[in-house]
């Protein structure tokens, strides 16, 4: 069971890590052509130097939202990750880990959320793209969505042992 418990720490720790990673870091979408590699994350476009995310005026409102989804998301991994470590010193065995994974799964809502908008408003839509694939921030954010769904379901079962 420590064993388990150990594993299922540093999972959620690596969660966390990627979640800060793919919302900081600027590589949602990339472009290779001949002027250079451009890459547009979720606050800034680059290319040789950065600067803000063009977005029209019916795509700003998906933007904030992805931006606040991804933010949240990092916010309720971090309480779960500090609730887990509280509930397993404190609470005896049947009740643990009840709200360490109701509040996972709300962290894995909310990357879904974030991720889904951005697929369906900003992949192959950004300006100066012409061949566009996805960066590795967007494809950790869905690594995350997977762990943290894994990470709560788990929660909410070793809460019997």
């Amino acid at each position: 069971m420590l064993v388990l418990l150990a594993g299922i720490f540093v999972v959620h720790i690596a969660t966390v890590i990627m979640l800060f990673v793919s919302t900081i870091a600027n590589v949602w979408m990339v472009n290779s052509s001949s002027f250079g590699t451009i890459s547009s994350g979720l606050w800034l476009i680059c290319n040789k130097t950065c600067s803000q995310v063009p977005v029209s005026s019916s795509d700003e409102a998906s933007l904030k939202a992805v931006q606040a989804f991804m933010i949240l998301s990092i916010i309720f991994s971090v309480v779960a990750l500090i609730l887990f470590i509280i509930q397993l010193f404190t609470l005896e065995k049947g009740k643990r880990f009840y709200m360490t994974g109701a509040v996972m799964l709300v962290c894995w809502m909310c990357i879904l959320i974030a991720v889904s908008i951005y697929t369906a408003r900003f992949t192959g839509k950004r300006l100066y793209f012409t061949n566009p694939h996805h960066g590795y921030c967007f494809i950790l954010a869905w690594i995350c969505f997977c762990f943290s769904f894994i990470i709560g379901i788990l929660y909410l079962v070793l809460r019997k042992k």
